[in-house]
């Protein structure tokens, strides 16, 4: 808006109005209710012409120039909401609250809710499978505050973290749609690259201020029994974003009953590259086919299907809880029970933004009847549950409870088919209220009354000619001809006299007068008052209703995987307190499902004598599936699925960490290789014995020598960190690291050339790949002719001369003092080499052929 629109004055009053309601809200587009319309004027209704696609008019003037106007109808707004929500925008919604009967000036006018991306509740504005998430951060690198909330279930969560590196991987993990800031950080901090970051004042995150109203908000003296009175930045972080909610909300929050301290060590850490390479829930283009979420989930509600991504998202390390899960899908999947439970779990829905709509005073009449028809599922499931011999149900169970009275209520209350709004009535059913019932009736019965009347006044009075009727301007009334008007009874109270009758009014046809021409009003305010206070009835109730919808979320996950195991065929993995990770005939989840020939399975074995396995085959021989797959099962067992091997046993894993493919950073302005060589930096810092590593290809970002030194030298360094590791590498000189680490062992994927054109065998087997088959990958993906003969005769060529070459000491060997670049599958020539052609074996005698041996073992 320009500078000469902030001048009142120069305004009609409704404009003045509306201006000084935008000037609270710059930064958002202000939906200015006008009757059936929401209008937007100036900068805004350009902006949202342009994204909506609607007609930008002009209403009177500003300055001598038109005021830009755009507008859509109150009724359809939701989809333009949506609209805009997903695009990042947010809207403040202002309603009109006076009436414009009444009014002198302008209607008044006040913002009723604001919109943003990361605190919208309405159904049609989220994405069902996603949980929508608002952040708040506070601190330095030295530690961090992290506060997350959702306002669509009520989770309320809070941690300290050290370093961008780890709140980094958080941020990435959590993904919330608003991240809050500080507005007094320096600018350009990586935070701040995020998608919907913004800042705030230095003030909202003032700890003090922030601990006492969070003790208001959760009833309590003070923040022990949350574990989190040693907390410092993240209780200033929390107090933002309870700040922001109540803003955005413009209601109370019952829903938010609770504080959760999250710790970094409760979890198996998943950094941000890891995340991204195991393709969790979004594969590498960005959407969520063929993802592991995608295969592991038949959840049959939408809450469940959340969960199980923030399962897989945050795998635990707590072994009582996994092994708890564990023994519970192995329950239900005897006798096949979780064919009995799920069709009874699909009856619940999401209960858990029903719940959080009612807390927000935002449920629509079908929220209600999906809820009702979830309370009234319970007792049948309590009576399947009742069947499972297992403590984990049976606790769940017991969380689940049953609500008859709300159930009851509810059944009475809501229609079978409630319309979509309040709006217009018709939502709670005949006989829950006397009164609503009553309005009803004179209003719909309006007619059949007049009729009943007239045939009563007839008989009373003797009156044949008496009739009854309703005039617009009058009302109703009793009309009898001048001839018979003497004859009226002394209760008739002359209203209206004609050329050839008079009109009458009886208290009894007064008293329906007034209830029949008010009747419709009254009925609908009497519909939307017990509405309201059917959500107040529930609310009562929120606390036990909140953890039973989270109880059941957490039976349709178990339910679900243990579908899943019977389905693809999972087995139960052993966790053991010896270090190790071996898997029996392993398969990938993914490529299993998407494959239409059989998937070849493969064993891995690594333990405190084995703990690095360095891979060597051809291209597309298989190597990233191997290694995907081992850290997809290894993180189904840390979610206490069960994985896709016929054995599986293994150590508790700290870290997973994937060093796979990469991609330049423009925005960042980082190279390929930088983005690879920071990614490898970060395992060879934070790896630990107890840490899964997936290294692919490192060091092919640059040359030859420079990344043979580079990948040797970080193999070495896991070697000694002593990490579970899977080294995958064309460079062949590294399978001689076996000979200097004995926890190093060589592997490799089978591949065979058959009439001239590449077979991949997919098995994995001991020892080093004998070569490469590039080129016949090469001309397997359609590389022209000419030119896979072409580099035929360069391989030999440069086969020719590697060979012929005297090798560079082992701390020169670098690019910069190399004249060639050689063949990476062709054995390092060596001084000895030209000792053994010019020997001539007949020559020597037993002893000097012995003292050889020994002086060039020395040598060696």
């Amino acid at each position: 808006m320009k500078k000469n629109d902030q001048d009142l004055s120069n305004h009609t009053p409704m404009m003045q109005q509306f201006l000084r309601i935008k000037q609270q809200h710059p930064k958002q587009l202000l939906f200015y209710r006008m009757g059936d319309f929401y209008e937007l004027f100036y900068d805004d209704a350009k902006k949202a012409a342009k994204l909506l696609d609607i007609t930008l008019t002009a209403r009177g003037q500003s300055a001598g120039q038109p005021i830009p106007m755009a507008g859509i109808p109150f009724h359809a707004a939701e989809g333009y909401l949506a609209k805009l929500v997903k695009l990042g925008e947010s809207v403040v919604i202002c309603e009109q609250v006076g009436d414009p009967a009444t009014s002198k000036g302008p209607v008044e006018r006040q913002v009723a809710r604001i919109l943003t991306p990361g605190t919208v509740s309405d159904e049609a504005l989220l994405d069902e499978q996603r949980d929508n998430l608002i952040a708040a951060l506070l601190g330095d690198e030295r530690l961090f505050g992290l506060a997350v909330l959702d306002i669509t279930s009520g989770r309320f969560s809070v941690q300290e973290i050290k370093g961008w590196e780890a709140l980094l991987a958080e941020l990435e993990r959590l993904n919330p749609a608003e991240l809050m800031i500080p507005d007094d950080w320096p600018e350009g901090l990586p935070a701040e690259r995020r998608r919907g970051s913004q800042r705030r004042a230095p003030w909202d995150f003032e700890r003090s201020s922030a601990y006492k109203a969070l003790c208001m908000q959760f009833g309590t003296q003070d923040l022990k029994g949350f574990d989190c009175e040693d907390l410092t930045l993240a209780i200033g972080a929390a107090g933002c974003l309870l700040a922001y909610a109540k803003e955005t909300q413009r209601t109370a929050l019952p829903h938010l009953r609770s504080l959760r301290r999250e710790r970094l060590d409760d979890a198996l850490v998943l950094d941000a590259a890891t995340r991204r390479n195991l393709e969790l829930d979004i594969n590498l283009s960005g959407t969520r086919d063929n993802t592991l979420q995608s295969v592991m989930d038949r959840c049959q509600t939408a809450m469940a299907s959340r969960l199980l991504t923030r399962w897989l998202h945050r795998p635990l390390r707590h072994l009582p809880t996994l092994r708890a899960r564990q023994q519970a899908i192995a329950c239900l999947l005897d006798s096949y029970r979780f064919e009995q439970l799920q069709p009874q779990l699909k009856e619940i829905g999401d209960q858990e933004r029903i719940l959080a709509r009612v807390a927000l005073k935002s449920a629509r009449p079908r929220d209600l009847a999906r809820l009702r028809d979830a309370l009234a599922a319970l007792p049948a499931l309590q009576d399947s549950l009742a069947q499972l011999d297992d403590p984990h149900i049976a606790a769940l169970a017991e969380q689940v409870s049953q609500f008859p009275e709300q159930a009851e209520r509810l059944a009475r209350a809501v229609i079978d088919n409630p319309p979509a709004v309040i709006r217009d009535g018709g939502v709670i059913a005949e006989g829950f209220d006397a009164e609503l019932d009553e309005l009803r009736n004179i209003s719909e019965n309006a007619g059949q009354y007049l009729m009943d009347l007239e045939a009563r006044e007839k008989a009373r009075t003797g009156l044949a000619n008496l009739k009854v009727g309703y005039n617009r301007v009058h009302g109703y009334f009793i009309e009898l001809p001048r001839s018979q008007a003497e004859q009226a009874p002394a209760d008739y109270i002359r209203r209206q006299t004609l050329k050839g009758a008079e009109r009458f009014i009886t208290p009894e046809l007064k008293e329906f007068e007034d209830k029949a021409l008010s009747a419709k009003s009254r009925a609908l305010a009497r519909e939307k008052q017990l509405y309201e206070e059917l959500l107040d009835s529930l609310i009562d109730d929120l606390a036990a209703l909140q953890i039973s919808a989270a109880a059941l979320a957490e039976l349709d996950v178990l339910s679900n995987l243990a579908e899943r195991a019977m389905t693809l065929e999972l087995c139960r993995p052993e966790f053991s307190d010896e270090a190790c990770l071996t898997i029996e005939q392993g398969r990938h989840p993914v490529v299993e499902q998407v494959l239409e020939t059989p998937f070849v399975a493969n064993d891995l074995t690594l333990h405190d004598d084995t703990r690095m396995l360095v891979i060597t085959g051809p291209n597309m021989g298989g190597k990233s599936t191997y290694m995907r797959q081992t850290a997809l099962i290894a993180l189904l067992a840390h979610i206490g699925s069960f994985v896709p091997a016929n054995a599986c046993k293994l150590s508790l894993l700290d870290r997973i960490f994937t060093r796979i493919g990469s991609s330049d950073d423009l925005a960042g302005g980082r190279s390929t290789f930088m983005v690879e060589m920071s990614e490898t930096a970060n395992i060879l810092h934070n790896a630990s014995a107890a840490s899964l590593v997936l290294m692919d290809e490192v060091g092919r970002g640059t040359s030859t020598f420079d990344g043979l030194s580079l990948a040797w030298a970080a193999a070495e360094r896991l070697a000694e960190q002593r990490a579970f590791t899977l080294f995958a590498t064309h460079y062949f000189e590294l399978t001689a690291l076996p000979e200097s680490h004995s926890s190093v062992a060589n592997v490799h994927l089978s591949a065979t050339e058959h009439q001239g054109n590449i077979v991949f065998l997919h098995h994995v087997l001991p020892g080093p790949a004998s070569q490469s088959y590039g080129l016949a990958v090469a001309q397997l993906a359609g590389v022209p002719g000419p030119v896979i003969g072409r580099a035929r005769e360069h391989l030999a060529r440069l086969e020719a001369h590697s060979l012929e070459q005297t090798p560079l000491p082992a701390s020169t060997a670098t690019s910069a003092h190399a004249p060639f670049q050689s063949d990476l599958f062709a054995s390092a020539p060596h001084p000895l080499l030209d000792k053994l052609r010019q020997l001539i074996p007949d020559d020597l005698s037993p002893r000097q052929a012995l003292e050889l041996l020994y002086e060039w073992k020395k040598a060696l």
